[in-house]
Order: C-alpha cells, then sequence, then structure tokens
C-alpha cells in the first residue's frame, strides 16, 4: 500500500528530529519536488516517457517543446509530411554548430538538434533548432522525459507508490542540507539516495533491451563492478 502524503511528512519530520515549526510543510513539499525533478533529470523510468509527433514549418528552423518537456530523448524526423514514410534520428548538437551550419541559408530535410529559447514570438518558449532549415512541412516524432507528476496530498505517484524509500533519502538529503547538518546524517542519506537512484536506473534499463536512443538508459554513469 502506497504510503499517503500526510505520513511522509510525518517521516520526514522524524527520521529529522526537526517538527513542522522549522520544516514547514510547504518546505518539504519543495524538497520533494527537488528531488522528482533531480531523479526524472537522471533516470528515463515509465511514469514519464512520452512521445508527440508533430511538423516542421517550412523555412523555420525552430520546433516548439511541448509544455510538459524536461528532457530530449530523441527526435526522428520522417522523410515528409506524412507519418508513414521512413524516419530517420536526428543528431544532437551544440547551438555553435547549429548556428554555423545555418548560416550558409542551406534547407532542406534536418539532420542535427540543439536545444534553443525561442523569441522570435516576442516570449520566449522552449524550442530545439534544426539544421538544415527545414524546405517542406516534414513529420517529426518527439520522444522525450516530462515533467513528473507531484506526490501531494491528493496525488499518488509512482516513486511513491514504488521508490517510497529512494524518494524519502533525496528529500531527507534537502532536508539536512537546508538545516546545515549533522553532516555524518547528510552523508549517510545522500550515500543511500544515490545507491537507490543507480539501482533504480540499472532496474528501469533493464526492463527494455530496445534501441539506446528509444528506451531506458539513465543519464547517469552506471557503476560496473571490475572482473
Amino acid at each position: 500500500m502506497a504510503i499517503t502524503y500526510s505520513d511522509f511528512l510525518t517521516q520526514v519530520r522524524n527520521y529529522t528530529e526537526v517538527d513542522s515549526n522549522v520544516l514547514t510543510d510547504p518546505l518539504i513539499d519543495q524538497f520533494i519536488r527537488n528531488t522528482e525533478l533531480e531523479i526524472a533529470g537522471k533516470v528515463d523510468y515509465d511514469d514519464t516517457r512520452l512521445y508527440k509527433t508533430s511538423s516542421f514549418t517550412a523555412n523555420k528552423r525552430y520546433l516548439i517543446l511541448p509544455s510538459d518537456f524536461l528532457v530530449v530523448r530523441s527526435l526522428q524526423v520522417f522523410a515528409d509530411a506524412t507519418l508513414t514514410s521512413e524516419r530517420t534520428f536526428m543528431e544532437k548538437r551544440d547551438t555553435s554548430f547549429i548556428s554555423e551550419f545555418n548560416s550558409s541559408g542551406a534547407t532542406g530535410k534536418p539532420k542535427y538538434y540543439a536545444n534553443w529559447n525561442d523569441t522570435d514570438s516576442g516570449s520566449i518558449q522552449s524550442s530545439l533548432v534544426v539544421a538544415p532549415t527545414p524546405d517542406i512541412a516534414y513529420a517529426v516524432q518527439l520522444n522525450y522525459i516530462t515533467t513528473p507528476p507531484h506526490f501531494d496530498s491528493s496525488t499518488v505517484t509512482y516513486l511513491s507508490k514504488y521508490q517510497e524509500s529512494m524518494l524519502l533519502h533525496g528529500v531527507l538529503t534537502e532536508c539536512f542540507a537546508y538545516l546545515k547538518g549533522p553532516m555524518d546524517m547528510y552523508n549517510l542519506y545522500k550515500s543511500k539516495y544515490n545507491e537507490e537512484v543507480q539501482a533504480f536506473a540499472i532496474q528501469q534499463m533493464g526492463r527494455r533491451r530496445r534501441a539506446e536512443y528509444d528506451d531506458g538508459v539513465p543519464r547517469i554513469k552506471v557503476d560496473s563492478p571490475s572482473p
């Protein structure tokens, strides 16, 4: 049975031996969110994998990202404007490479992409910039990690239900950093948290054995014992 939000807050205060006058509900809630976002940034897990299809705009090099976007896993471009045509994976490069490539004015089927903040519309939007600039409205599929759901009084999440210990140890690490000690307790929970993130990454990677671009390859180094 999944832990309730109220019981989770109580656990945090019990482990830290600090009451709600210092570790207030909003503060612990922020620590929970920080931990959720950190885990999602390190591990591709079931609850955060999404894909969306869209299309480029001819002669426009930017692709606006979904509002729930967190991390790009892969970007695939189709041979034409249909989703039934052949598709290929685009390669990630840095913005200087994209800018230099596009400085020639080349157009065609995009091959490369980089993260970008598009200000063409007058407001900053999270985008990808591609090269070469599309010459037609090629169909595109974005495989990405979404912003993870937030564990709170009304929402049970994958992490709170299946990875309660990892979530708790991550939050306790945040708490002891905020409280500025004791350092031995900070180091203890930080070590436990890191070990559990490693194990979680390996678990998720092992549940799928498909192509690296499409699947659960952790974005943290997974330690392997020496033979």
